[in-house]
């Protein structure tokens, strides 16, 4: 589905002001030459809106899809961006100021977000933060022809209490957080954790 993705969310233009909002206050709280990862940065989408934010971040960015990385690579190829779990990422630890997790916990079910947030908070350095955002509510949602394709793909719905829950076992400290009702092309609630490693 990559290309497909690619085509259909190109860039941050369907976000909804309050969700760029969130984006702007984590850029806020990085340095003018932050390093910051992408993770789960698909198609790459996410990485020209903070590159707008703040042109002198170095960004880096990660995904499970071999497919999604190579036409994230085709379309910035001056960003380091490699495959990889985010439960298992191949970084040193606090290699960066900031972490950008923009709906890459989704398809994830819960037993495996506590490993993705202790991965998460290893590669932060002390003082460093991190964003997520995800749709929220209560259970899961099967989509069976998702970006044009004949493919399940399953997504799990959290409040923010339960992501905030998940943060804070990682020994993260949450700094804010935004619940944001359904637009008329949303099918859900959408939620926002911003997190900081003491």
């Amino acid at each position: 589905m990559a290309e497909s993705y690619a085509r259909m969310l190109p860039d941050a233009s369907y976000e909804a002001p309050l969700d760029l909002a969130m984006i702007g206050h984590f850029v806020a709280q990085l340095a003018k030459d932050a390093r910051v990862l992408d993770a789960g940065c698909g198609a790459g989408r996410m990485i020209d809106y903070l590159t707008q934010l703040n042109p002198s971040l170095h960004i880096e960015g990660v995904d499970l899809s071999p497919a999604m990385v190579e036409v994230a690579r085709a379309a910035y190829p001056d960003v380091r961006i490699k495959t990889g779990e985010l439960g298992a990422l191949s970084y040193q630890d606090g290699e960066f100021d900031g972490v950008l997790a923009w709906y890459s916990l989704i398809h994830c079910p819960s037993e495996g977000l506590g490993p993705i947030f202790d991965e998460l908070y290893r590669v932060l350095a002390p003082g460093g933060v991190v964003l997520t955002g995800f749709q929220s509510g209560e259970g899961e949602w099967l989509s069976t022809r998702p970006y044009g394709h004949i493919v399940e793909l399953r997504s799990f719905l959290r409040s923010t209490d339960q992501m905030a829950r998940c943060a804070e076992s990682a020994g993260l400290v949450v700094i804010a957080r935004l619940d944001r009702g359904a637009r008329k092309n949303d099918r859900h609630s959408q939620g926002f954790i911003l997190a900081r490693r003491p």
